[in-house]
């Protein structure tokens, strides 16, 4: 890979004529205080902010989505802590790329310059590559500045991650959407060709992402002059940016949990916006069924014992429907569900019971309930005083079930909820028997 290629174009390769670059570059911030939407870390009281007044700018790592101003933050980081700007490209750059890197900036370190590495997705360099780093950033030969969409718990090294601060950038919100579009039509000395109502949609369309937004708005401003278009007539003319969804990503587990947390606080419409959006996201329906069938097992269990017939007719409904008529049946359960009454006694009860089964190994059943199919069997005890539960006036034996010596532990605790508020009086009638036969 060229020098070029790797660390950007030279000045000299820089168009002449700046209107003629794109929207977005020309309205690249000049100052860290003029990037948008990520005050927490750039305003006054931003993290950022006093680490550069500290005069410690350490190794970082920038986690956020596309377009809010990742590379720009580490550009305007460069010229303020007077480092000399170096970037790549994980995509694009291998182990003779970063060796080439490590060399420049040991020379310039050497000359008493120093310099500030931008890494772009970091998280696609394999672990080998990211350990590369661990040595020049640990000597100070480099500052490193990586930059992610993917949740650096999971996509960088641990090793790697103990040298650099995590500073977490936000999506835009529509505040800031709209300061971008008014910096555009001050740029563009003219205002864009939208109703009110069409701004909002254009905003929305962005989904949080600067650069996709002044993209899209320098395709409005090539309209002809004394173009106006509604919300209709923008949807027809732009297309709306893809939601953020990565089926195997941090986003499909993030979308996830909100469905579950949100049906666990019986909360219907949040769980059917959060079944939307991943269904919009292109979620594999399954996927999603299969959840929705653990939730009810482990959410509501007894409280309501149609929730896992539910849940489990959805899913099967869905096989025979397909999407999008059998969408619908997994939202069907997923009301049902968040607005049954909610005990995860059976959840802990087995549990618990999980615990005490690998705590007493391998203890036998009492004699008594342990069938006798040979004679040598019934001589040495087996099923000897045995109670048949169905003989006895209350259908209750009150018999032993546990191992000798064990004792009675108490694994399921119903809630006085749906259902279990039943099961609550059948268990208290059975103990009051047990007690008064002892």
């Amino acid at each position: 890979m060229q020098e070029d290629d790797l660390f950007g174009p030279p000045e000299a390769a820089m168009p002449a004529n700046p209107g003629s670059q794109p929207l977005a570059e020309r309205l690249r911030p000049k100052a860290l205080g003029d990037v948008a939407g990520q005050a927490h870390l750039l305003g006054p009281e931003g993290s950022l902010t006093g680490m550069l007044a500290r005069g410690s700018l350490a190794s970082i790592i920038l986690w956020g989505p596309p377009g809010v101003g990742k590379t720009t933050i580490a550009r305007l980081l460069a010229d303020a802590a007077g480092l000399q700007f170096r970037q790549i490209s994980a995509v694009f750059s291998g182990v003779a790329d970063l060796k080439k890197v490590f060399e420049d900036a040991t020379r310039l370190h050497r000359a008493g310059r120093a310099t500030l590495l931008f890494v772009d997705e970091i998280h696609r360099f394999n672990r080998a590559q990211q350990d590369a780093f661990l040595p020049v950033v640990e000597a100070g030969t480099i500052t490193l500045i990586g930059a992610t969409t993917e949740n650096p718990s999971f996509a960088l090294n641990g090793a790697l991650l103990s040298r650099a601060q995590v500073f977490v950038l936000r999506r835009l919100d529509d505040a800031a959407m709209e300061e971008l579009l008014s910096r555009a039509e001050a740029e563009m000395s003219q205002p864009l060709p939208l109703t009110p109502g069409a701004r909002a949609s254009l905003r929305a369309m962005a989904d949080g992402d600067g650069r996709a937004l002044l993209n899209m708005a320098e395709q409005l401003f090539a309209l002809p002059p004394g173009t106006s278009l509604d919300e209709t007539a923008l949807g027809q003319l732009l297309s709306r940016r893809a939601a953020l969804y990565d089926r195997d990503r941090e986003e499909h587990y993030n979308l996830i949990s909100a469905l579950h947390k949100s049906m666990r606080g019986s909360d219907a419409d949040a769980a059917l916006y959060w079944l939307a959006r991943m269904f919009a996201g292109g979620e594999d329906p399954r996927y999603i069924a299969r959840r929705v069938t653990r939730f009810a097992a482990e959410d509501i269990g007894l409280a309501d014992p149609q929730a896992l017939v539910q849940a489990l007719s959805a899913w099967e409904a869905y096989e025979r429907l397909g999407s999008p008529e059998g969408e619908v049946c997994i939202a069907q359960a997923v009301v049902y569900l968040a607005t049954a009454p909610k005990s995860n006694a059976v959840y802990k009860a087995i549990g618990a019971a999980n615990r005490a089964a690998k705590e007493t190994g391998s203890l036998m059943p009492p004699m008594n309930i342990l069938n006798a199919p040979t004679k040598l069997m019934k001589n040495l005890g087996y099923g000897e005083g045995y109670q048949y539960d169905h003989d006895t006036e209350e259908g209750f034996s009150g018999d032993n079930y546990f191992p000798e010596g064990m004792g009675r532990p108490d694994f399921y605790r119903p809630v006085e909820r749906g259902f279990e508020r039943e099961i609550v009086k059948r268990l208290a009638y059975w103990q009051k028997l047990r007690e008064e036969r002892q």
